[in-house]
């Protein structure tokens, strides 16, 4: 596999129009559900399991580790969804790629990575498959974990890619901004948030964001921000 080694900051007109379809998308969505189309049906935290694997369980104790709770639950949660998305739209993954690329997508935002130059993703990548390297993991799995990690947030990019790719692009994109939220039931959303409360999240994160694009303004995610991804981001249908 091919590694991303580049992420620089998405000119504004692409961004635009890949944005713009994200927005028919969702809105055909939800006219759907309102007719009674396609409704998610509920999962339970039970029929989400979390990988227990002896490189699941390393990649967690990192986290934990260098993680505050808020990031630390961000990524939880992001797994989370992703199983429960994968499942109305019968995505078939690899779920332990799938854990380890969600539990590390946002390595890049804490120390001692968010100092590092680049876009937070791509460091965060980076690290992520130093690290299961050195752990023993197999080639083709961490490359695969470096690629889901450092396009996490390609709008337009990552849902055309491999099915794990995918799915930490949608599960991160619901528990941030609520993209694609109508595709896993208020139910479902509700008992993974009661699991692994937000902890005021929306502003915990924007600040984390923040905090890159002053330090990167050529960053990927300065795009985004630049079309007013913070406002999406306290715009989310949760309450913090």
């Amino acid at each position: 596999m091919q590694l991303t080694t580049s992420l620089p900051r998405t000119p504004a007109p692409i961004l635009i129009s890949r944005f713009a379809r994200l927005e028919i998308g969702g809105l055909a969505r939800k006219i759907a559900r309102a007719f009674g189309y396609n409704t998610p049906t509920d999962i339970s935290l039970d029929e989400i399991k979390i990988p227990d694997s002896k490189l699941a369980m390393e990649a967690t104790s990192l986290i934990e580790a260098c993680s505050p709770v808020v990031v630390l639950n961000h990524s939880i949660r992001t797994y989370c969804f992703g199983v429960a998305l994968a499942r109305h739209l019968n995505i078939k993954a690899d779920t332990e790629v799938f854990y380890l690329a969600a539990i590390m997508h946002d390595l890049g935002l804490v120390a001692p990575h968010d100092e590092t130059e680049g876009s937070f993703e791509l460091v965060g990548a980076d690290a992520a498959h130093h690290f299961l390297l050195e752990q023993g993991a197999a080639q083709e799995k961490a490359d695969l974990v470096h690629e889901a990690i450092a396009l996490h947030s390609a709008v337009g990019i990552a849902n055309k890619l491999e099915p794990e790719i995918q799915l930490v692009h949608y599960g991160a994109g619901i528990d941030v901004i609520g993209f694609r939220s109508e595709d896993v039931s208020a139910q479902t959303r509700e008992a993974i948030v009661n699991a692994y409360p937000r902890h005021d999240f929306k502003k915990s994160f924007i600040s984390l964001l923040d905090k890159q694009v002053k330090n990167k303004p050529q960053c990927h995610i300065a795009g985004h921000y630049a079309l007013g991804f913070a406002g999406k981001i306290m715009s989310a249908p949760f309450s913090e």
